[in-house]
């Protein structure tokens, strides 16, 4: 039985690495949304699936009490010493709140199989995508370099953009969190202590989806995002 403070930390690793994580413990469930709703304490499962969809279940039968379809974000704080998960929606505007009193169980998986792999395709089929199309990233950018090597390790592509600044650009094969924006940021700063002092350098995160979080962190320090399949 973990800890709020051990449970919080295995359910950040698991969003950020997109597995399907499931929860079961007492807790009490909020929705704000199209409408409001409250579900006092109990024994429930939840389940955060990699596409965003969130589901709770009871005790009784096959459909949850409370869910988010497809296409939302999770994040996970303490709030009072307790667990805190959410699931938020854009549009329209929604989200699911579970509040954990006491957690039973935790597990993660990594879904990745052979069928999700050939969907999916791998950062290598996105790196070709974009070297076949480069205006994918934005229109006028030219790839110079893939693997370009810094002392932060080796940047997937290195670029132009059409006005001539230099472009880094990260490539993630599915949904990420903040330690993509942290490994994109440290190879900007590795780039510019390369390049003459004060040159400017862009930095592009390219993944189908980025969560909450990371999407701040991106806006925080000036990086850019494009979602983008393999």
């Amino acid at each position: 039985m973990p800890t709020h403070g051990e449970a919080l930390t295995q359910v950040e690793a698991a969003i950020e690495r997109g597995d399907l994580l499931t929860l079961f413990g007492r807790c009490t469930v909020e929705y704000d949304g199209r409408a409001e709703s409250y579900l006092g304490p109990g024994d429930r499962l939840v389940v955060l699936k990699p596409d965003g969809t969130a589901l709770v279940h009871t005790e009784e039968g096959q459909k949850p009490v409370n869910w988010q379809p497809p296409g939302g974000s999770f994040d996970a704080e303490l709030n009072d010493e307790r667990l805190l998960v959410e699931s938020r929606r854009p549009n329209p505007d929604e989200t699911l709140a579970v509040h954990f009193e006491r957690i039973v169980q935790l597990s993660a998986f990594d879904v990745t199989d052979a069928k999700e792999i050939s969907l999916a395709g791998s950062e290598e089929d996105l790196r070709q995508r974009i070297l076949n199309d480069p205006d994918l990233v934005e229109k006028g950018f030219t790839p110079l370099a893939t693997e370009r090597q810094t002392t932060a390790g080796a940047i997937d592509i290195y670029g132009k953009d059409a006005g001539g600044t230099t472009m880094v650009v990260e490539l993630k094969r599915r949904r990420v969190g903040p330690d993509a924006v942290g490994q994109l940021r440290r190879y900007i700063d590795a780039l510019r202590r390369d390049l003459h002092a004060g040159a400017e350098v862009r930095g592009v995160l390219v993944a189908p989806s980025v969560t909450e979080r990371a999407r701040n962190m991106l806006a925080e320090s000036g990086l850019e995002f494009v979602s983008l399949e393999p």
